[in-house]
C-alpha cells in the first residue's frame, strides 16, 4: 500500500513532482561536490521530511475534501496548515543546501 501511495503522490501531486525535481539535483551536487557523510545525513533528513510532509499533507487534503464537499472555515484552516508544514520544510532545506553547497561552489570560482 505504501508504494501505492508513492504512485499516487508523484502521479496527483504537482508539488511533488518538483519536490522530486529538487531532490535529483541536490543529490547530484552531492555527488558532484563529494559531500560529507555528515552533509548527506542532513541533506537525507531534508529530503525524507520534506516528502514525509508531503505526503501527510496530500493526505489531509484528500480526507478534508471527502468529508467536507462545501466550504468550511476549519478544514481550509487545516489544509493551510498542512500545506504551511511543507512550506515550512522546504524552505528550510534550501537554507540548508544554501549552507552546505555555497562554499564549495565558491571553492570552484578561486
Amino acid at each position: 500500500y505504501a508504494f501505492n501511495g508513492f504512485k499516487i503522490l508523484l502521479i496527483n501531486e504537482h508539488n511533488a513532482r518538483i519536490h522530486l525535481v529538487a531532490t535529483v539535483v541536490t543529490v547530484i551536487a552531492g555527488f558532484y561536490f563529494d559531500i560529507s557523510k555528515v552533509e548527506w545525513m542532513i541533506v537525507l533528513l531534508c529530503i525524507g521530511a520534506v516528502f514525509a510532509l508531503e505526503i501527510i499533507n496530500s493526505a489531509i487534503e484528500n480526507l478534508a475534501d471527502l468529508v467536507c464537499q462545501e466550504k468550511n472555515e476549519y478544514v481550509k484552516k487545516a489544509k493551510d496548515l498542512a500545506a504551511a508544514a511543507v512550506l515550512t520544510a522546504a524552505f528550510v532545506s534550501v537554507i540548508i543546501a544554501l549552507i552546505i553547497f555555497i562554499p564549495k561552489i565558491m571553492m570552484l570560482w578561486f
